[in-house]
């Protein structure tokens, strides 16, 4: 009856979690010698020196006003700060971040374009860590700065959000945005009470599916929503540990309440491919979410990639189908 589902979107998959496959090592400023707080450095020179998530203090003459983003997420904090950018990632759909749709497509996190890059002169490429960490000496030779970050947990999207609060030394915006995230979540955790749904949440292309941990980000914000992830205790794939494979059996022996679809693009036809998956054992046909019809597609732009300051909107969609079940 076991049956484990094939694998094979390496790409695909990395582009779920917001680019970003590793965990986080946090962020923050990093002080000159003369400073003792650990924000912004400001010195007589107007030098500005920041601490990315790879642990890499990365210093600019003075706020950058150059600035390329490989991923969405991060080309939404930007504007949420009231910055801009010159360079957004690379897509063939409609531009996540209307404020951006005049920037030029530099490539992503999986294969950026140097060349446009130069030619935008920018002073700072806003990257993956660790998927963009071998890029660093190829975007540094051409005379850009790259500063890494990363989005496995709305925690990691609050320190995005703090650390590029203080390359646009807007600390004050950045708080304020943090402040609202921190609102939601009190507000989410106090409104929810008796047994949480109990939730399978895939990420997938027609005909390969896997089941999101706890530790991704779409995993995370399932579980500040009020969710139960059946898959939480998965064996994790090695060198993706943010997704398991897909476990037919544990999954019946789950039951879950709803099914969640997540996709980078395409989601009707992931949708599609889903069902025929599950037409094809007829045991899938026990599961409540099927019984009642809740099995939904997530939009791409809030479980598809880091949605960045978005991430409200999608604890309010994670909420409502939640409640819906109850």
């Amino acid at each position: 009856m076991k049956r484990l589902w094939p694998i094979g979107m390496a790409v695909l998959l990395l582009g779920a979690a917001g680019c970003s496959p590793g965990p986080s090592t946090g962020s923050g400023a990093t002080a000159a010698p003369s400073e003792v707080k650990p924000s912004a450095a400001k010195t007589a020179d107007t030098k500005l020196s920041v601490q990315d998530f790879a642990g890499r203090s990365v210093t600019f003459p003075t706020v950058p006003a150059k600035i390329a983003a490989l991923s969405n997420g991060e080309v939404d904090i930007i504007y949420a700060l009231g910055g801009k950018v010159v360079g957004r990632p690379t897509s063939a759909g409609p531009v996540a971040v209307k404020e951006a749709a005049g920037a030029e497509q530099i490539g992503s996190t999986h294969g950026i374009d140097l060349e446009k890059i130069a030619a935008l002169d920018a002073d700072v490429v806003l990257g993956n860590h660790p998927l963009n960490t071998k890029d660093i000496p190829s975007v540094e030779g051409i005379g850009s700065k790259m500063l890494l970050t990363s989005a496995n947990s709305i925690d990691d999207i609050k320190r995005q959000i703090e650390l590029f609060g203080q390359l646009l030394r807007k600390e004050d915006k950045a708080r304020e945005l943090n402040e609202s995230i921190e609102a939601k979540l009190k507000e989410i955790a106090s409104g929810s009470t008796g047994p949480k749904p109990r939730v399978l949440l895939v990420y997938g292309a027609p005909g390969t599916y896997m089941a999101a941990l706890g530790n991704s980000l779409s995993g995370d914000i399932l579980a500040k929503a009020g969710g139960e992830n059946i898959a939480a205790d998965y064996p994790k794939l090695e060198n993706y540990p943010q997704y398991a494979q897909l476990n037919t059996e544990k999954i019946i022996q789950s039951n879950p309440q709803l099914v969640l679809l997540m996709s980078h693009g395409n989601p009707e036809k992931v949708k599609d491919g889903f069902l025929k998956e599950m037409q094809q054992n007829a045991a899938w046909n026990s599961l409540d979410a099927v019984k009642h019809n809740r099995v939904e597609v997530l939009p791409s732009d809030l479980f598809g990639t880091n949605p960045g300051t978005r991430v409200l909107e999608a604890l309010d969609r994670l909420k409502a189908l939640l409640q819906a079940v109850k």
